[in-house]
């Protein structure tokens, strides 16, 4: 098993499926140890070769493969390889750089973006890639029968003009600053596949056709989703013949899969990065890469639920959390404490905050104030009658969820606060809790990108449905600020809207901004050519390649 590759179903592990998984590491120690010999190689003994697979864990499915129904990360995983986008960020995450467009001419006022499109690129079946296709997704996007989350940024188009095949004009009636950066892969679909099916049920959201650099193989569901590499590429075959994604939603059993060599890559828990990688043998077999992730970690409380009505009680359940103690025994130090939604270093952050600092008795007084008292003694604060009570939801197998979840229980309770805890299967808890607003309280995280933009998550017209504001915060002063900062493509103008909506999120406090973790990612080292950046280490995946002497998979496409 360690040198051919083998279809499994590993949707579930018994105490059998372990004890295999102890015999493989011992299987493959001979084959590992040889590897680890040879790896790493000298620098000038690298030829990047095609062939091999990169398998790595996920702890939950894929909902769906087309990229304007997809809010969550696995499926946006694997649509990032199938799929591409008109632009896309550089590896600093700075400048916009051309990918199925070739070139770009925004007008003097900025309302007016024309793109030309490359002329060789093919869709994964053979058919050509075209303006009509871009129209097509563009107009999709716009229905209001699709359920997406991500139209407002296409709604602010006045005017679609196709030039020719290969080129198109987009008007946009008032400055609207995110709008190059928004033509990136959402409304990129084939409308020869396509026309005339709902969006919402089509099969093509199971068995896609793309043309990014790698084509859909197959989707075993609860278990692994795999792509092979598209020969015809437009920037070029990738060197790694096939990904896979398996899907493993424990974090620990992911851990011993990728020791036993059945795993190339997974993210690590903070434990593991810093206790259970330090041997000599995993430093042979795999490399790790550490970086500010672009995103961070929160408690959210659902507004529509009157326990969290007054911001009084939202504060003092902020001022209850030590989030220094969370960065310190979730994150192993490995992350920083946030009181907003922007990532540390940036020039979006509102500096001038004054953060909420740990204080129970601030914590204590605050409740008294919004009417919560302990009246019978028993620990629990109370009101009209009713103990302050709650559920925190969070999705099963994130580790250091679940850990800040414990802890923050526990320091709720020091405040007469009863929050019990409740983990879901990740497809249960988007789809049936999440989107349906069936949640008291919820740790969550956000990704974010480089434009500041919060508009989809923050604004009150987002709160229905399969949008991002679920906790349901309205706040027209928000509105106004989301509105006005992008409707400026002066950066200076900008910060003032979003330091000012920075001040409204941190006076109502929607959300207890927790922390942002550090990405932890192990590699096995037999892959080469990774780039760390800000953007990550995957931003040119397409490179990796692992030399002829150290393949571990034999893999055929056929004829």
């Amino acid at each position: 098993m360690c040198g051919t590759w083998i279809w499994m179903n590993r949707s579930r592990l018994s105490l059998v499926s372990l004890a295999v998984l102890v015999a493989l590491a011992s299987s493959c120690a001979d084959k590992r140890e040889a590897a680890g010999r040879r790896a790493p190689l000298a620098e000038a003994d690298l030829v990047p070769a095609y062939g091999d697979a990169l398998i790595q864990g996920s702890i939950g499915d894929a909902s769906t493969m087309i990229a304007m129904l997809a809010s969550d990360s696995s499926s946006r995983a694997v649509i990032g390889h199938i799929f591409d986008g008109l632009l896309t960020y550089d590896k600093d995450l700075k400048e916009l750089e051309p990918r199925l467009a070739e070139g770009w001419e925004v007008s003097p006022d900025g309302l007016q973006i024309t793109f030309k499109l490359r002329k060789d690129v093919r869709w994964q079946d053979g058919k050509p890639f075209t303006v009509h296709d871009i129209k097509f997704g563009f107009d999709l996007i716009r229905d209001p029968a699709t359920l997406t989350s991500y139209a407002e940024d296409f709604k602010q188009v006045e005017h679609f003009e196709i030039l020719d095949d290969h080129s198109f004009r987009v008007t946009y009636d008032k400055p609207f600053a995110p709008a190059l950066a928004s033509w990136g892969s959402l409304v990129v679909l084939p409308r020869h596949l396509l026309e005339g099916q709902d969006i919402n049920t089509s099969p093509f959201a199971r068995n896609p056709v793309g043309l990014g650099a790698y084509k859909f193989e197959a989707w075993e569901t609860g278990s692994e989703i795999s792509v092979l590499s598209n020969y015809d590429y437009y920037r070029g075959r990738p060197y790694v013949e096939r990904v896979v994604w398996r899907v493993i939603p424990d974090l620990q059993t992911q851990f011993l899969e990728l020791n036993a060599g059945s795993l190339d890559t997974m993210g690590l828990t903070p434990v593991q990065f810093e206790r259970q990688t330090s041997s000599a043998q995993f430093n042979e077999m795999f490399r790790k890469y550490t970086y500010v992730a672009n995103g961070y970690t929160y408690l959210g409380y659902n507004l529509e639920n009157p326990l969290f009505a007054d911001k009084r009680v939202r504060r003092a359940l902020t001022h209850a959390i030590n989030k220094q103690e969370l960065v310190d025994a979730v994150l192993l130090g490995l992350g920083q404490p946030t009181d907003g939604p922007y990532k540390p270093g940036t020039r979006w952050v509102n500096q001038d905050l004054e953060p909420l600092a740990f204080d129970p008795e601030k914590s204590r007084q605050l409740l008294a104030e919004a009417g919560w008292v302990d009246t019978d003694g028993d620990g629990v604060v109370d009101k009209d009658g009713r103990p302050f009570a709650f559920t925190i939801i969070t999705n099963n197998g994130n580790e250091s969820r679940q850990k800040t979840a414990i802890i923050v229980q526990r320091r709720f309770k020091d405040i007469g606060v009863d929050a019990s805890i409740r983990p879901l299967e990740w497809a249960a808890f988007i789809n049936d809790y999440i989107d349906k607003r069936r949640f008291e309280a919820v740790i969550l995280g956000w990704s974010s990108g480089p434009d500041p933009d919060l508009y989809d998550v923050w604004h009150s017209s987002k709160t229905e449905g399969k949008h991002l504001n679920f906790i349901s915060f309205k706040n027209v002063e928000a509105d106004r600020m989301l509105e006005r900062g992008r409707r400026t493509f002066d950066n200076d103008e900008r910060k003032r809207y979003y330091d000012r909506l920075q001040e409204i999120l941190h006076e109502e406090q929607p959300y207890s901004f927790l922390y942002v973790p550090h990405a932890l990612v192990a590699v096995s080292s037999r892959f080469y050519g990774i780039e760390p950046a800000a953007a990550g280490i995957s931003h040119n995946f397409e490179r990796w390649f692992v030399p002829a002497e150290l393949q571990k998979h034999t893999i055929s496409q056929g004829p």
